[in-house]
């Protein structure tokens, strides 16, 4: 997707995987020999059995690490693979970036032999759970309800697929949308939010008002009294999503 090209430039810096959350996605693959990951960006969470990234973005792919899985520069609209080409394939966070979401579920039901995992979230829960855009940035929000897949409408495309509650750490390595829900100093940090495309899709004038009114909170210590609760927590359901489909 031509969006990465400009939005993926600080991928390698701010979104590292996070082992427990690689762990989560690792044991829904199960035990594939070899798995296919689409929309691969810079190769966060592959497992060794990792045969063939697919990423649309030439930005994204020159990110990838020279010891990673080889990659192809393609859409999950049209996958460069043949039929039952893997054990699995994974898609992760990158479902609503698609052009036709039908279309690249179809392709992979048609490549994966037994398994697809797909990462994603909802966006009810996320709305109603995450502090970040219930409180300060309505205006991203309203920005993802565009683009959000309702987790049902992808288990229906799917044909059926078990949901997984994705359990986001505080102290989360992948800086991804709301993993920063107890550091909330680092959705002040221009490049935290250039990793986050829901923030920097945006746009900077339309969070701006927020995020100062978020400074200003932090300042004063409202946002530690009106948050109290989460500073003791350990981990935050959000509504970060896993969806396992069985294959054909």
């Amino acid at each position: 997707m031509a969006t990465y090209d400009t939005l993926g430039t600080t991928y390698a810096r701010t979104r590292q995987p996070d082992p427990r959350i690689a762990a989560q996605i690792h044991a829904a693959l199960g035990n594939a020999s070899d798995v296919v990951n689409v929309g691969a960006g810079s190769g966060s969470y592959e497992p060794p059995e990792t045969v063939l990234a697919v990423e649309p973005s030439q930005v994204m792919l020159a990110q990838r690490p020279p010891e990673s899985a080889p990659a192809v520069q393609a859409v999950a609209e049209h996958l460069p693979l043949r039929d039952n080409a893997a054990d699995a394939v994974m898609a992760l966070l990158t479902v609503h970036h698609w052009a036709d979401l039908a279309a690249g579920i179809s392709e992979l039901r048609r490549v994966a032999r037994r398994r697809i995992v797909i990462l994603t979230w909802d966006q009810d829960i996320f709305r109603e759970r995450f502090w970040l855009v219930r409180d300060y940035l309505p205006e991203a929000a309203a920005f993802d309800d565009t683009r959000a897949v309702p987790t049902g409408r992808l288990a229906d495309l799917l044909g059926g697929a078990r949901r997984q509650p994705v359990q986001v750490p505080h102290d989360c390595a992948d800086g991804f949308g709301a993993a920063f829900w107890r550091r909330p100093h680092a959705y002040l940090d221009p490049q935290v939010r250039a990793g986050i495309s829901m923030l920097a899709q945006t746009g900077e004038d339309a969070v701006a008002p927020g995020l100062n009114r978020l400074a200003d909170d932090l300042t004063t210590g409202r946002w530690h009294t009106r948050y109290a609760e989460l500073l003791a927590q350990e981990t935050l359901d959000v509504g970060y999503r896993l969806l396992v489909a069985e294959g054909p």
